[in-house]
């Protein structure tokens, strides 16, 4: 069940029935890409946002971070970051509230990361599609090498000790004693508890939100007017600068897996490497340029570098394994 197919119904109604313009054609689908995803973020944004504030409210948020930095078991919470984002369907922007609470919250950066890059890389395309188009053995390495990228990207740059490069405004989190000192010292009445709650997810949604209307903007453009055949005639070289090549093509491009399914099962069918069909459509799913727009409001260029640099290197290694293999 596609929860957000109203959006896509209403998007439709808007761009087809009321602006009149035809289905298909290049505007046609730049305006229908952006009203659906400046919907479906947006309210992904305020509904995360939201639930982040009462999670960093009731929850001890100082018992996790020590339990997270004083963990016996080495990379465990990076491997539960990772399967968090295996579980959740969203592509690299629809990820960034979800990272954004965590940062919030007071999760280590790593640990964030590993989350960031695993939701978009490992999805509902690479668990439930690929198995019939590519076979399990494909299907159960990209899997396990997108955690592992995942993983290790988030245990890099922890070790990188990063924290400075973040917008400090969203790590100023009040516990919940500071919160009832500033309502007088008192428990807050559930009436006050939904204000309070309200105006903290509000209070990050609105900081990243006209980032995120250029992210989609640019999104909507490259979706609408960039043809698919530009790229597919670079794909079928079977030499070692191919992966590079394409890893670049797909990064300025802007989609989720399952819209970007048909090109990839198109030049696989017209002999592209595996590896190299799956590493444009990585590419696509997991770093773009709307991602950047958002992130810039979040960090700043030097860590939003580290982290393209770690995925964009963590894909190619993913590309290279593949087509090695098959």
């Amino acid at each position: 069940m596609d929860i957000f197919k109203p959006i896509q119904i209403f998007a439709d109604f808007i761009t087809y029935k009321c602006f009149y313009i035809m289905p298909h054609s290049y505007w046609g689908d730049t305006i229908n890409f952006f009203i659906y995803d400046t919907i479906k973020i947006g309210l992904l944004l305020i509904v995360i946002n939201y639930v982040m504030a009462i999670i960093r409210y009731y929850f001890p948020m100082e018992k996790v971070r020590d339990l997270l930095v004083k963990r016996r078991w080495f990379g465990l919470d990076y491997l539960l970051a990772a399967l968090l984002g295996v579980i959740t369907p969203f592509c690299s922007c629809s990820s960034i509230p979800l990272f954004i609470g965590f940062l919030g919250a007071g999760i280590p950066i790593g640990v964030t990361f590993a989350f960031l890059i695993c939701s978009p890389l490992v999805n509902e395309s690479s668990l439930y599609l690929f198995p019939a188009m590519f076979g399990m053995k494909v299907t159960v390495l990209y899997n396990v090498i997108g955690i592992l990228v995942s993983v290790a990207g988030g245990v890099l740059i922890q070790k990188l000790h990063v924290e400075k490069y973040v917008k400090t405004e969203l790590l100023k989190v009040k516990s919940r004693a500071q919160v009832e000192i500033d309502y007088g010292g008192v428990p807050l009445s559930f009436v006050q508890k939904i204000s309070y709650f309200w105006k903290e997810g509000m209070g990050i949604t609105k900081q990243i939100f006209p980032y995120m209307l250029l992210g989609v903007g640019a999104g909507a453009l490259i979706h609408g007017f960039v043809p698919r055949d530009l790229v597919e005639r670079y794909f079928s070289a079977k030499t070692w600068w191919s992966i590079p090549l394409v890893t670049l093509l797909g990064a300025p491009f802007y989609a989720n897996s399952v819209s970007v399914i048909p090109v990839m099962e198109a030049l696989v069918g017209k002999g592209v490497p595996i590896g190299t069909a799956l590493t444009f459509m990585t590419s696509i799913v997991t770093i773009s340029i709307p991602e950047a727009l958002i992130l810039k409001k979040v960090m700043k260029w030097q860590l939003l570098a580290i982290f393209f640099g770690i995925t964009i290197a963590g894909i190619m290694i993913m590309g290279y394994i593949l087509n090695a293999i098959f």
